[in-house]
């Protein structure tokens, strides 16, 4: 049976995309019946100014509003339960998540406790949130995660030292105001990690076994658009048009992977990011490129896709040439942006990988790998990172 003859939903909230979009979230909230509203933030959001943007335009429809910011990198569980208790206690009926990544979830994680009850850490898995959320609207001010459109949520366990995985569309924010201009207070090497998390969601998406011709179409347009204008934006931070092409670059990837879901590359920097509490996109960027060698054998034509998307020429090469060709533009592209770290530099040793390989394993991005991946192939995937 062809993709195209097989069954395949997609999944996407309503979004406004350009410059200043984020102003419009006052009246948006107003016409989704907020009476006061919960603003998740963090303070590097709050700091650059962009969070007060947001609580203005709530103040220009005379809606009432609350801060909520005690937000880590990796959005903790116990951080979303004391937001859900601040937002019960603050009689909210809305929430508004202006950041990466992290406010996002977190903000999420309000929702999803405050509809259900519970404990955040009781909704781990796949479809397992049965009633939907208050009102999200999703204001990113990085262009790489794309939780602003996306049916994930991840939160860190401290306790366990890992990271969960909540995947339902009860978690879709109703509206993504998605702002390129925030991207212009990123510092490059934050620019550099987003925008290669972003490639990274774009090629697992596009290589993944439940992928469509629909996430097709958006995951090879993210890889042309940040394969072509990544590195540019990053010698020009102040330059939005750069930005905004990275930024539609991340939203193509988002679109693209909240569908097709991920893959290895994922499951890996999830168990990473939970057992060192370190940044996500990092640890993506990281093991990009040992993934693809992984993997690129199970499914050479679609990675060759990929290699045209990315402007490479491929005519006359052997498919083990296609292969390195592509290796060597991807490394090429993390040289240039400035991730020459290995795991080892991040705090990894040899004798963490096994229980990292075990938690990866347990991760449901890894279902929708190209190619099967036991425990073993998994240590083998990090210490090659080493």
């Amino acid at each position: 049976m062809s993709i195209e003859q097989q069954l395949r939903k997609f999944l996407a909230p309503e979004y406004v995309f350009g410059p200043d979009a984020r102003r419009m979230v006052g009246q948006y909230a107003k016409n989704l019946g907020a009476h006061k509203v919960f603003v998740v933030s963090d303070p590097g959001v709050v700091a650059a100014g962009w969070t007060a943007d947001v609580t203005a335009s709530l103040d220009d429809v005379l809606l009432p509003w609350t801060l909520f910011t005690a937000v880590s990198s990796n959005p903790r569980a116990e951080e979303v339960m004391a937001g859900a208790a601040a937002y019960a206690a603050e009689q909210c009926n809305l929430i508004v998540a202006v950041g990466g990544g992290s406010p996002i979830d977190c903000a999420k994680g309000v929702g999803i406790v405050s509809s259900n009850g519970g404990h955040i850490l009781d909704y781990e898995g796949i479809d397992r949130v049965p009633l939907p959320m208050p009102p999200l609207i999703c204001i990113p001010t990085t262009g790489g995660t794309s939780a602003d459109v996306s049916q994930f949520a991840i939160f860190s366990n401290p306790q366990k030292k890992n990271k969960i995985a909540i995947v339902s569309k009860s978690v879709v924010p109703d509206l993504a105001l998605i702002d390129p201009q925030p991207l212009t207070t990123m510092d490059a090497y934050l620019s550099a990690c987003t925008g290669l998390d972003a490639l990274t969601h774009a090629i697992e998406a596009f290589v993944s076994n439940a992928h469509s011709p629909m996430t097709d179409l958006h995951a090879l347009e993210s890889v042309r658009l940040l394969s072509r204008y990544l590195l540019l934006s990053l010698q020009a931070p102040d330059d939005v048009g750069l930005r905004s092409q990275v930024m539609m670059g991340s939203l193509q990837a988002g679109l693209a992977f909240s569908n097709a879901i991920l893959g290895a590359n994922h499951a890996l920097a999830n168990s990473l990011g939970g057992f060192l509490d370190l940044a996500h996109g990092e640890c993506n960027a990281t093991l990009i490129d040992h993934v693809i060698a992984f993997n690129y054998d199970s499914t050479p034509e679609r990675f060759d896709a990929i290699s045209m998307a990315m402007g490479l020429n491929l005519n006359g090469l052997s498919s083990r040439e296609r292969k390195e060709k592509l290796l060597q533009h991807v490394r090429f592209m993390k040289n240039q942006a400035g991730i020459a770290n290995v795991l080892s530099t991040l705090g990894v040793s040899s004798a963490d990988v096994a229980g990292l390989a075990l938690n990866a394993h347990h991760d449901p991005c890894l279902l929708t790998n190209p190619r099967s991946a036991n425990v073993r192939d998994l240590e083998v995937l990090y210490e090659e990172s080493l």
